[in-house]
């Protein structure tokens, strides 16, 4: 059994005979004829009984009119969900992420995202291994993954993204004399705040540390990462975060430097090596435009003198300023100004 035949039954149904039904639909009589044989054949059951040179439908006929509907209503919405995902009017993306690269990155290239196609949804899921977010990929619960590469798996795609920075955070009030750029070396004996033990950041940093000969002096250890930086602003210790984060902390009064040797590490997304819906497609060339923008603008920045730090702070500065007026014009959640709502 096929869509088309039982096309051809409602049609014949609707149009009380083979011959109005074959006109209506612009076949060959013969060709309709040969289908409906077919769909008897299929179900086991004859759905008209001719009677003379006409058709009187059967009690199987009678059956089928309403399931049969139903399978060309559901079609015709299949059709319908594929058309707006293929034009982002619709659809879904299913995210597994590095637990470390959820807050940042991730969460603005999502937001972003969604701003510019408000009609698809996603959904993010955190693990703390990258072999956790491998094992979702693989599996087909989420089609991209988005963690540090590189990802040593046969059967994935591979999309580098960008080299996320690292800089060490100082609570307010450390003396703001300090160079731009901190030796690493110069960090022994500083307390650190960090996130729980066993995760990929906190082995990332650690291993950076000894690396420059300074063994990490632990003085809070929190399981909550958004934890780090209200311990930080609170003279808890210094940390070692993202940029972008250190970025957020830095308007609040912390004191941000960049680090030397620059510790940093590359982020992409994993993926099936099939191909990918047209929204996850989307998702990554948006997110590669938005990030050749960023960098473009901090190395201009940097170009004229600035620091990589307040390069990256001024590119944010300007990216919310735009924001900020391209919200008061339409907003993402309630779209009319306040005067016409």
């Amino acid at each position: 059994m096929d869509p088309r035949q039982l096309e051809y039954f409602l049609a014949v149904v609707e149009h009380g005979g083979v011959n109005r039904a074959a006109t209506a639909l612009h076949v060959a009589q013969p060709s309709l004829s040969q289908s409906l044989r077919r769909l008897e054949k299929d179900i086991q059951a004859q759905l008209f009984h001719r009677v003379g040179r006409g058709l009187v439908l059967s009690s199987a006929g009678e059956a089928l009119i309403g399931p049969a509907r139903q399978v060309l209503r559901d079609i015709e919405l299949a059709r319908e969900a594929v058309s707006a995902v293929e034009h982002l009017q619709g659809g879904r993306i299913d995210i597994a992420a590095l637990s470390d690269t959820s807050t940042d990155p991730l969460s603005v290239w999502v937001a972003q995202f969604r701003v510019k196609n408000p009609l698809v949804q996603l959904r993010v899921e955190e693990r703390d291994r990258i072999g956790e977010i491998v094992d979702l990929v693989k599996g087909g619960a989420c089609e991209l993954g988005i963690t540090v590469l590189p990802v040593h798996v046969n059967d994935l795609s591979h999309d580098f993204l960008v080299d996320q920075h690292f800089v060490v955070v100082f609570p307010p009030g450390t003396p703001t004399d300090l160079p731009d750029t901190v030796e690493v070396s110069s960090l022994d004996g500083v307390p650190f705040v960090m996130g729980e033990r066993n995760t990929t950041s906190r082995d990332h940093v650690e291993s950076m540390l000894r690396a420059g000969g300074v063994e990490p002096l632990v003085a809070v250890e929190v399981p909550q990462r958004g934890a780090v930086v209200p311990m930080v602003l609170s003279g808890a210790g210094a940390a070692i975060l993202p940029q972008r984060v250190a970025l957020e902390a830095r308007q609040r009064g912390a004191v941000v430097r960049d680090l030397s040797p620059h510790v940093s590490w590359s982020i992409g997304a994993i993926h099936r090596s099939d191909r990918l819906t047209p929204a996850a497609a989307a998702f990554l060339d948006y997110t590669h435009q938005q990030l050749a923008s960023w960098e473009r603008a901090v190395v201009r920045r940097m170009a004229a003198g600035a620091s990589r730090v307040d390069a990256s702070a001024e590119v944010v500065a300007a990216i919310e300023r735009r924001q900020r007026v391209l919200f008061d014009e339409i907003g993402p959640i309630y779209p009319a100004g306040p005067a016409e709502r």
